[in-house]
């Protein structure tokens, strides 16, 4: 038994590159930043900041378009995911991925320019639950 899941709250880094692939699929694909603060050894606080890959497909990538853009706060889970590809040089190079299940818009609705004009019912709906459920609406979380 094995269990790849990633629960992350951050904040988006750039508005969300979109592409429409030629099978009709969407994809989306941003940065998050996620930041720990602490106390160094001298007593001072320190932010150390990651910066994670977030790719969205389908459904959840449309509702990215619609409603996200840099600086909203989301609440993404989703795996791990290692992608590799070549270089210009013929290079071999991997890039480390979060493939998102579902992503929840987190922070006042002034804090999301993509959602000031939205419908309520819409933005607290979970983005989207699994690909496997595509066509189907997720069920309500009793919390």
């Amino acid at each position: 038994m094995s269990l790849n899941k990633v629960m992350l709250i951050g904040n988006v880094g750039k508005d969300p590159d979109i592409r429409n692939l030629e099978s009709g699929a969407v994809v989306a694909n941003f940065t998050l930043a996620t930041t720990e603060r602490y106390k160094d050894k001298n007593g001072n606080w320190q932010d150390q900041t990651e910066w994670h890959n977030i790719v969205c497909w389908r459904a959840l990538a449309e509702r990215v378009e619609k409603y996200v853009r840099k600086g909203t706060q989301l609440f993404v889970e989703g795996k791990i995911r290692t992608r590799e590809w070549m270089d210009q040089s013929e290079q071999k190079r991997y890039t480390v991925e979060i493939l998102a299940d579902s992503i929840q818009l987190l922070g006042k609705r002034s804090d999301s320019p993509g959602i000031q004009q939205t419908r309520a019912q819409d933005v607290q709906k979970p983005a989207y639950q699994a690909e496997e459920a595509q066509d189907e609406e997720p069920d309500d979380l009793p919390f």
